[in-house]
């Protein structure tokens, strides 16, 4: 009879802080159900090692205005004409596999007027009638725009446990206190730097805001365009949190399909040399493929746009957790 091996395995002694986004009615809100991500004790899908209690999360990006002028051809495609409607945009999100849904804020309407606070609430709670999904608002990056609108969001979203972001050096005093205010989570990001990632998880704790209700954007690159890098300091963070560090024991949050969609190789169809095969196929794999990459080195959630790369995910996914 064969010997059976004995696979070496590695023992931490931290783990990975385990936060819920969203609330049910009995816990004041309206969703469904509820979101758990974190609480991991190895590297991701190691379950051999250590316990991995929650799978990564796919959320799907919805806007309260049409992308189609700015968002290529194939992404464009895949929605079919579901743009100018917020509502039915967000139930195809929820249809097509979302875990979560992130609202993502423009700075324009649909008229192209400046976006306004109300406008945002607006948004928000078109969203939040649409699906029972926990919800994220993201700000459009602009500190002094994000400052209105996701204020105006937090307190249009009391009880939701919404999480609201991106809290960055330059605005997150603004965003942490409205979080604080109205019981909300936030997600917090810096440029690729894992000193960088630690500090401001530190700032925005100081201003006392629970770690159980920070969620750490450290930033990537798409597939071809950072990512490897993205990719190191994402398990670097990783690593600090299973050896004890309690700063850098946030999930993460990432955002491929951003990334993704704004690479040549996914907005170019024609004028490219005939190796990189047809465009809609690829632009799919970009998508794919960049978020695989991150949820193998930590990612809690990924945020995505193209439901057949959110259909490869999940079925990944879903073969790589341990039983």
């Amino acid at each position: 009879m064969p010997v059976g091996v004995e696979l070496a395995a590695e023992k931490w002694s931290g783990s990975v802080r385990q936060i819920t986004l969203g609330a049910t009615a009995a816990e004041g809100g309206t969703r469904q159900h509820t979101v758990t991500i974190g609480g991991s004790t190895t590297l991701p899908f190691l379950g051999f090692e250590g316990q991995v209690p929650h799978r990564p999360q796919i959320a799907i990006e919805v806007r309260p205005c049409s992308p189609a002028d700015e968002w290529p051809e194939p992404l464009v495609k895949a929605w079919g004409d579901v743009y100018d409607d917020l509502a039915a945009w967000t139930k195809a999100a929820e249809a097509d596999g979302a875990d979560l849904v992130v609202l993502q804020l423009t700075a324009t309407d649909s008229a192209g007027q400046r976006m306004t606070a109300k406008a945002a609430r607006q948004a928000l709670r078109t969203v939040l009638n649409a699906t029972g999904l926990p919800v994220i608002v993201f700000g459009v990056g602009q500190a002094e725009l994000d400052n209105e609108l996701l204020v105006a969001v937090a307190e249009e979203g009391v009880g939701e446990r919404l999480a609201l972001g991106p809290c960055e050096d330059k605005n997150y005093r603004t965003i942490v206190a409205a979080a604080l205010a109205h019981n909300q989570l936030v997600t917090s990001k810096t440029p690729m730097d894992v000193n960088l990632a630690k500090q401001l998880i530190i700032l925005i704790h100081d201003m006392g805001l629970p770690l159980e209700r920070i969620v750490m954007d450290p930033t990537t690159g798409a597939l071809g365009y950072g990512m490897e890098y993205g990719y190191s300091v994402m398990e670097r963070l990783r690593l600090a949190a299973l050896q004890g560090d309690g700063m850098t024991q946030q999930p993460m949050i990432v955002t491929p399909g951003e990334e993704a969609w704004r690479a040549k190789e996914t907005r170019v169809g024609e004028g490219v040399p005939e190796a990189w095969g047809q465009w809609e196929e690829r632009a799919i794999n970009w998508e794919a493929l960049t978020a695989a990459s991150l949820v193998e080195t930590g990612a809690d959630i990924v945020v995505m746009r193209h439901p057949e790369a959110v259909r490869r995910l999940k079925q990944m996914i879903g073969e790589l957790m341990p039983a």
